[in-house]
């Protein structure tokens, strides 16, 4: 039997692939609310179950510079706009213990950055938050080593979803091996791709990162026949422009085709 996780009537580890898609981060509400329009009208046009997802806060910036977001409650406060307007469930990454509280208030899953996946005080308090917690798997982490993080959770009385999104391979450089997401269905629990992460080139232009995303395509196709129980796609309407991440987010008009092709694929491994 399939692990599952539900959240808002979507179902991580069913026959759907639930993904989960947004903006790297809040750039405005105007802009959030644009992208979720967007994101909505695709979702129903395929029959994909979605999770709205952008942050408040990205505290892993390669550079002082660099910009991190609105903060916890104006970010917060244009997360909650988008669930007004269009209903959908929400996901956001969360840094700080003090920060659970607020952010489970309004949205449906809370994600533990891959830097802070062995943070145990932040990875309890995500546990104890009442809601589900998307780990994302470190880039320094072997598939395997996921199992004490899932106890945790466990332990901790939460739910868990993994989130699979390229190993550290060198420098600058990410390397996904698709054995990662059985491997960590193995574990008992839903296993997500994240296809625009697994792109990136950590600190690949010295004082940002650097993508490939024209390999977003390849690797979620990839990655949806291994498995996965749904998939992690940024997007933007002008990546080339975006203050966070734009050099591994996804076009929002490349993400229904896609879309399309990975149902396809995802019916034919499950007949």
């Amino acid at each position: 039997m399939n692990p599952t996780v539900t959240v808002g009537g979507i179902v991580f580890g069913g026959a759907a692939l639930p993904l989960i898609a947004g903006p790297c981060v809040i750039e405005s509400e105007a802009h959030c609310l644009g992208i979720a329009e967007r994101l909505a009208a695709i979702a129903a046009r395929t029959g994909t179950p979605l999770v709205f997802k952008s942050s408040y806060d990205k505290a892993n910036r390669t550079s002082l510079s660099a910009y991190r977001g609105p903060g916890l409650k104006a970010g917060l406060a244009v997360l909650a706009a988008v669930k007004k307007r269009f209903g959908l469930p929400l996901l956001t990454d969360v840094h700080e213990i003090d920060q659970v509280g607020p952010a489970a208030e309004v949205c449906d899953i809370l994600q533990c950055p891959a830097f802070l996946c062995r943070q145990t005080d932040l990875v309890v308090a995500l546990a104890r938050s009442g809601r589900p917690v998307n780990v994302k798997k470190g880039q320094f982490l072997a598939p395997w080593d996921m199992k004490p993080v899932v106890e945790k959770i466990r332990q901790s009385g939460g739910t868990a979803i993994l989130t699979e999104r390229g190993t550290s391979f060198g420098y600058n450089t990410l390397v996904s091996d698709f054995r990662a997401i059985p491997e960590m269905r193995a574990l008992g629990v839903p296993v997500v791709f994240d296809a625009t992460h697994s792109v990136q080139e950590p600190g690949g232009r010295g004082a940002s990162s650097g993508g490939r995303r024209d390999m977003v395509p390849v690797l979620a196709r990839c990655g949806v026949a291994a498995g996965a129980d749904g998939l992690f796609l940024e997007c933007h309407d002008n990546p080339d422009a975006a203050p966070s991440d734009g050099p591994n987010m996804l076009r929002l008009d490349e993400i229904e085709p896609l879309l399309r092709e990975l149902a396809a694929i995802r019916a034919a491994i499950r007949r």
